[in-house]
C-alpha cells in the first residue's frame, strides 16, 4: 500500500520501490544533487532509502469541510498541506509544507529559489503580511543590463546573472518561527520525501519537464537541461517516476539546520560560486545578508467587507484597492456581470490603475511612495471621472506600453485552518523555469526576477510592462511585483482567501473573483471558472479568454475597443471560501486551466 506524503524522513523505507527508469543512488554516498561525486564533503547528505513514490493523483476542483481545506496548483502538494492540517498543524505550518511541496512537484513556479508574498490573517482577527520578494545583489548596478550602446541585452531574463537573491527559505522560516505549531523538520519532511522517493508524472508535468529541457538546451545550459531528463537524454513520458536526489538533500538541510542551511556554511558558498561561474554577480554575503521583512498588510473596506491585501513592493494590493474603489465610486454592480457596461467600464478602470502602478510604485524602503494619495478614495474618485460610458479612452492619452509578454509561472496556494487562520501566499521564479539555469549538486532553479525592476527606462520587461525610475534596479532592493494574495473577511469573520499567477493578470483575475463573490452573489466554484478579461495600459487591448460572448465583443468594438484573444489562460487561481453562517470550508482548485487540486476535510 503506498505510503501518505506525509511522513517522517525516511518513511515507507521498507517500501520496495517501483519499476521507474531512473535508478536510485546509493544513500551511503548520495551528494546532493546525485550527479556531484567530487562535490566538497560538506554538501554531502545521507538520505534515508528510497521508499516508494508517490502515485498519480487524481485532480479535485472543488472539496468541502469543516475542518480545514488547501487549495493549490499541484495534487501532491496540496495533500501534503491537508495532511499537516491533519496532523495537528495551524494554517501555517500547512502552508510552508505545501510551499516546499510545490518546489518539487511544480518546478515551473514552486521554488526555493525565488521569492513571494504570504498574508496571514488569525483567527482572532489579527493580521500581518510576510515580505520575502528577492532582492538584487550587493554588485547590482542600475545599468547592468544595458550593453555598450545602451541598449537592453538578454540577462536580466536568461543565465545566472538574471538571478536575484531568493527569499523563499528565508520567509518560510520566518512564518513558522513566528507562527508555526509543529516542529521544523516536520513540515519540510514531505517535501524531502517527495524528492528523494518521487512522484508519478501526469501528461501535463511530463510536457512541462521536457519543454523545459527544450528551452535549457536551446540556451546552451547542457547540463540544467539533464536534470530535466532520464539518463541518456531522454524525456520522461506520464506514468513514470521523477526523483530529485539532489533537490532532496537540499530540503534535507534545511529540514535539519533551518535558514541557515539554505543561507549560511559551506552551502551558500557553493551556491554564490556555482552562480559566479555561470556569470552571475552573487556572494556568500549577500545570502548571508538576506532577511524576510514583515509588514503592516493594507486593510481597507469593500462593499461591507474587509480586504487584506499585500503592500509594496508588491503592486498587487494598491493596485487592487484602487479597481476595487473605483467599481465601487462607479457603481459597477448595478451592471449585469458581463455585460457590454459593465466591461466597458471595468476597462476604462484598469486603463488608470496600471498608469500609477507602472509609474509610482516600487520597494518602500528605497523610494518615496505616495500610499496615502493612491489609495485614497478621493484621488481615485478623479482619477476615473472623465471615464465616457459610450467609448474607449485610448491609452495614449493615459500613458504608454508595448505589447504583453505574459508568463504564467507564478504559483499561488490557500490554506484554511479549524480556528478560522488564514494564509495566502503567492511565490514565484518570474519566468517559466525561471532564468533556465539549475545549480549543480544543489536542485535549485534560479529565478530571473531581476527582469522585474526598472531595466531601462521606457524600455518593457518580459511581461510587457513599462516601468518608471522608481522601480531602478538598487543593490539589496526588491523589485516591484504584481502578486496579489489576498484575505476576505465580513462582520470579523473569515469570508474567502484569493489569489493567482500571471504576471500583470494576477490582480485583475483576484479583482475579478472578488466581485463575483461580493457584488453578485456568485457561488467561489462558478466565479473561478468564469471567463476572465484583462487590460494593463497598454497595449491598448482588452486582452480575453477563449468563449468571449460574440454579443459583448461586438458592443465593446463599438466603442472603440481592440480586443485580443488569449490562446492560453489568464491567471490560475487556487481559492477557499468560508460560509459565514455554518462555517463550512470549502475550497476550489482552477483545474479547468491547467491542473491544480483542493482538499478538504
Amino acid at each position: 500500500m503506498a505510503c501518505g506524503v506525509v511522513a517522517s524522513v525516511g518513511a515507507c523505507k521498507d517500501s520496495a520501490p517501483t519499476e521507474e527508469p531512473q535508478p536510485a543512488a546509493d544513500p551511503a554516498t548520495e551528494v546532493a544533487g546525485g550527479e556531484g561525486a567530487e562535490a566538497e564533503a560538506p554538501l554531502v547528505m545521507h538520505l534515508d532509502p528510497v521508499g516508494e513514490p508517490a502515485p498519480a493523483r487524481t485532480l479535485v476542483e472543488h472539496a468541502e469541510g469543516s475542518h480545514g481545506a488547501v487549495a493549490s496548483a499541484e495534487a501532491n502538494a496540496t495533500l501534503v498541506g491537508l495532511e499537516i492540517l491533519e496532523a495537528g498543524g495551524n494554517a501555517v505550518d500547512a502552508a510552508v509544507a505545501v510551499g516546499f511541496a510545490l518546489s518539487v512537484t511544480h518546478p515551473s513556479a514552486g521554488n526555493i529559489g525565488g521569492g513571494g508574498f504570504m498574508v496571514v490573517r488569525f483567527p482572532e482577527g489579527e493580521a500581518t503580511a510576510v515580505d520575502y520578494r528577492e532582492v538584487a545583489p550587493g554588485a547590482a548596478t542600475a545599468d547592468m543590463y544595458l550593453d555598450e550602446k545602451g541598449e537592453l541585452t538578454n540577462q536580466s531574463t536568461l543565465g545566472a546573472k538574471a538571478a536575484g537573491i531568493p527569499g523563499d527559505v528565508a520567509g518560510f522560516w520566518y512564518a513558522h518561527q513566528h507562527w508555526g505549531e509543529l516542529e521544523w523538520s516536520q513540515v519540510v519532511a514531505p517535501a524531502v520525501a517527495l524528492a528523494r522517493d518521487g512522484w508519478t508524472l501526469d501528461e501535463f508535468h511530463a510536457e512541462d519537464l521536457a519543454y523545459a529541457a527544450k528551452r535549457m538546451d536551446k540556451a546552451g545550459f547542457d547540463e540544467s537541461a539533464a536534470y530535466f531528463r532520464k539518463p541518456g537524454g531522454v524525456d520522461y513520458e506520464a506514468g513514470e517516476v521523477w526523483r530529485q536526489p539532489a533537490l532532496a538533500a537540499t530540503l534535507q538541510r534545511i529540514a535539519e539546520d533551518g535558514r541557515d542551511g539554505f543561507y549560511a556554511g559551506p552551502f551558500a558558498a557553493h551556491l554564490a560560486e556555482e552562480v559566479r561561474a555561470r556569470g552571475g554577480i552573487w556572494t556568500a554575503e549577500d545570502l548571508a545578508n538576506y532577511e524576510a521583512v514583515e509588514r503592516d498588510p493594507l486593510r481597507f473596506d469593500y462593499h461591507g467587507h474587509e480586504i487584506i491585501a499585500m503592500p509594496p513592493p508588491s503592486a498587487g494590493g494598491v493596485v487592487l484597492r484602487q479597481i476595487l474603489a473605483a467599481s465601487e465610486v462607479l457603481n459597477l454592480r448595478a451592471k449585469p456581470w458581463h455585460s457590454p457596461a459593465q466591461v466597458h467600464t471595468y476597462v476604462e478602470i484598469l486603463r488608470r490603475t496600471y498608469a500609477d502602478r507602472n509609474l509610482l510604485l516600487g520597494d518602500p524602503d528605497f523610494v518615496k511612495i505616495p500610499m496615502e494619495t493612491l489609495l485614497d478614495v478621493s484621488y481615485i474618485d478623479d482619477r476615473v471621472a472623465d471615464i465616457d460610458p459610450k467609448k474607449a479612452t485610448p491609452s495614449d492619452q493615459v500613458g504608454a506600453g508595448v505589447e504583453i509578454k505574459e508568463s504564467e509561472q507564478t504559483t499561488h496556494f490557500s490554506v484554511v485552518d479549524g480556528s478560522g487562520m488564514a494564509v495566502a501566499n503567492t511565490y514565484t521564479l518570474n519566468g517559466g523555469f525561471g532564468s533556465k539555469v539549475v545549480i549543480p549538486d544543489t536542485g535549485v532553479i534560479l529565478n530571473n526576477e531581476m527582469d522585474d525592476f526598472t531595466a531601462k527606462v521606457g524600455a518593457p520587461n518580459m511581461f510587457g510592462l513599462i516601468q518608471g525610475p522608481q522601480n531602478a534596479i538598487a543593490p539589496g532592493k526588491r523589485m516591484l511585483s504584481s502578486m496579489t494574495p489576498t484575505i476576505i473577511t465580513k462582520d470579523g469573520k473569515l469570508r474567502a482567501v484569493v489569489g493567482s499567477p500571471g504576471g500583470p493578470t494576477i490582480t485583475t483575475t483576484v479583482a475579478q473573483i472578488i466581485m463575483q463573490l461580493i457584488d453578485y452573489d456568485r457561488p467561489l466554484l462558478e466565479a473561478v471558472r468564469e471567463l476572465r478579461i484583462h487590460h494593463q495600459w497598454k497595449p491598448d487591448t482588452v486582452w480575453h479568454e477563449e468563449g468571449l460572448d460574440p454579443k459583448l465583443a461586438k458592443a465593446l468594438e463599438k466603442k472603440g475597443h481592440e480586443l485580443g484573444t488569449r490562446g492560453w489562460r489568464i491567471g490560475h487561481a487556487n481559492c477557499i471560501a468560508v460560509d459565514p453562517e455554518s462555517g463550512e470550508i470549502e475550497a476550489v482548485a482552477d483545474v479547468t486551466r491547467d491542473g491544480g487540486s483542493a482538499a478538504a476535510y
